[in-house]
């Protein structure tokens, strides 16, 4: 690998392989196209779960990363004096570094800072994150060669993943370590997955047929330095978490009706008089899809029922006016949970499509800006939010699947779900166990990372967002989430058998029926892992959408 100065070239590399068609005279692939305005959560997470996906470079793209490149080169001519460029970076920011050295100072950047240990990220998060990378740099004031820029996006179009250990991120000057895993296998350097192998990064790209990158001022800078592997990573599991929430208000309907919970507090009449839109939103799919179920209370059933208690004396009563909070709050508890991920999508999305790294080479300015966009706040603040609706989501569902198997609270079902033979079997008494460990769990675990700043660097970076370490926490969090509402859903399952399958809603049969393909109604004591984790399955792939009603529109969002 050179480490010597090394010519900015903006043409096609001729010694690697073409992955489209031609057009306008260089090579293009047929995909997504990372145009930098309108990438979003859901075409970002689609793209990075496909393997087979790929990105599109136009015509445009093009023209602005080569006049960004093209400026920062007649500044250098000019003798400016340009962070990272012209100075060393970080701790070494006052050093004073020769143009002519350009390759080496970028070259060893990238090595100094790559550090992370532990396990390698999942291919999607990488995915995601080079995507989220590749859209930053062709918003064109970035300064990358387009030749550099070209290669990263073959590395992606090839299937190339490079091995990115999760921890060590400081998540300010971006995530410096995680991506410069990615630009190190760019340069020949560090090792990366292909084919099904994990091999030396010069072994990938051979194998692709894609010449290694030369890096000239600026570029290793302009790899790294930037928010886009907490982003992209963020971005995925903003979408998993929407796919959840639709999903989990649909079982919501179920365990309202297996407990003979009351229909009123849906009403759309009481949501008008306090109309957060999450609220609304989530009432409404609860009130229309139970709207033919014959297991739910309706408010007719009520008022009947209290006109036959005798007026003239103070009596308890079998059964309550109103339900507890667990079930008649739900749509004050689920709309801040949809309302705080509809904002973390907004922010993820605006980070998505920036430039966030320094210094900005802005053609339209003509100038060299020096910045922090690199700095993770956002992003970090972003997944705290999200962990915390999470875990109140499983607070909530916690205390269903305790109402569900209470004998003092789930009204005339059997203790535990356990129909036979109570005290000789236990229903799904331990089920309970699993659910409430991981409860606790997800509460120890939700301190927000975005607070714990460190100083480093020689107090250079006494400000970090850790924002890559609040993403990884929420995908710790979330997994955790699957098994718990797995749980209050199996539970369901087995109230809606013992109270008559026939009686629920249309919507929630489908979802019954679901279930049922998965995990029998449990008529014996066995293990019940195995059942868990086949529901929690159901959540994670979002095959339990298959039963959300289409003309509800609230669903949708």
């Amino acid at each position: 690998m050179p480490e010597g100065p090394c010519p900015r070239t903006n043409t096609l590399a001729a010694d690697y392989h073409s992955y489209g068609h031609e057009k306008d005279g260089y090579q293009e692939a047929s995909g997504l196209i990372p145009d930098g305005t309108s990438m979003t959560v859901d075409s970002l997470s689609a793209a990075a779960r496909n393997p087979q996906s790929r990105v599109e470079i136009t015509e445009e793209i093009r023209q602005r990363v080569i006049a960004s490149c093209d400026l920062l080169d007649e500044f250098v001519a000019s003798g400016r004096i340009i962070y990272g460029v012209t100075t060393g970076v970080g701790g070494f920011a006052n050093w004073l570094v020769p143009a002519s050295r350009a390759g080496e100072v970028q070259n060893n950047i990238l090595r100094c800072v790559q550090s992370n240990v532990g396990d390698d990220l999942t291919d999607s998060y990488v995915r995601a994150a080079m995507l989220s990378r590749i859209n930053s740099l062709g918003r064109g004031v970035s300064a990358i060669s387009f030749e550099n820029f070209e290669k990263y996006v073959a590395m992606y179009n090839a299937g190339i993943v490079p091995c990115v250990p999760e921890k060590g991120s400081l998540g300010t000057s971006g995530d410096l370590g995680p991506l410069a895993c990615i630009a190190l296998v760019g340069t020949g350097q560090w090792r990366a997955k292909f084919d099904g192998e994990v091999m030396p990064g010069a072994e990938a790209l051979k194998r692709a047929g894609i010449a290694p990158m030369e890096l000239s001022y600026k570029e290793g800078l302009a790899l790294i330095n930037g928010t886009s592997l907490m982003t992209g990573m963020a971005a995925c599991l903003t979408a998993d978490v929407k796919r959840l929430i639709k999903a989990y208000l649909l079982s919501t309907c179920m365990s309202l009706e297996v407990q003979k919970a009351k229909i009123m507090p849906f009403h759309p009449a009481a949501h008008e008089q306090k109309p957060h839109p999450g609220q609304v939103r989530s009432a409404d799919c609860i009130y229309r899809t139970l709207a033919d179920s014959r297991m739910i209370v309706q408010d007719d059933e009520v008022e009947q029922w209290l006109r036959k208690m005798s007026k003239d004396e103070p009596q308890g009563l079998d059964e309550q006016i109103e339900d507890a909070y667990s079930l008649r709050a739900t749509p004050q508890v689920m709309g801040p949970v949809i309302d705080t991920t509809l904002f973390v999508q907004r922010t993820l999305e605006i980070e998505l499509n920036s430039s966030n790294d320094n210094p900005l080479i802005v053609v339209a300015e003509n100038n060299v800006v020096h910045n922090a966009n690199f700095h993770g706040q956002y992003v970090s603040n972003a997944m705290d939010q999200l962990a915390t609706v999470l875990v109140n989501m499983c607070n909530l569902s916690d205390r269903r699947n305790n109402r569900l198997l209470h004998p003092a609270h789930n009204g005339d079902l059997p203790p535990f779900l356990c129909p036979q033979n109570p005290g000789m079997r236990h229903g799904l008494m331990g089920g309970q166990f699993m659910a409430v460990s991981l409860t606790a769990e997800n509460r120890q675990m939700c301190m927000p990372m975005s607070i714990q700043s460190l100083p480093s660097t020689g107090d250079f970076q006494d400000h970090v967002s850790f924002g890559l370490v609040a993403a990884r926490r929420t995908r710790d969090i979330l997994k955790n989430c699957y098994y718990i509402l797995a749980f209050e859903l199996i539970c369901a399952c087995q109230a809606a058998d013992l109270r008559g399958v026939e009686q629920l809603s249309s919507a929630t049969r489908k979802l019954y029926r679901i279930v049922r393909q998965q995990v029998p109604f449990l008529d014996q004591d066995e293990p019940l892992t195995d059942h868990i984790e086949a529901v929690a399955a159901l959540y994670e792939s979002g095959d339990l959408l298959e039963a959300v009603p289409a003309d509800i529109d609230s669903y949708n969002w």
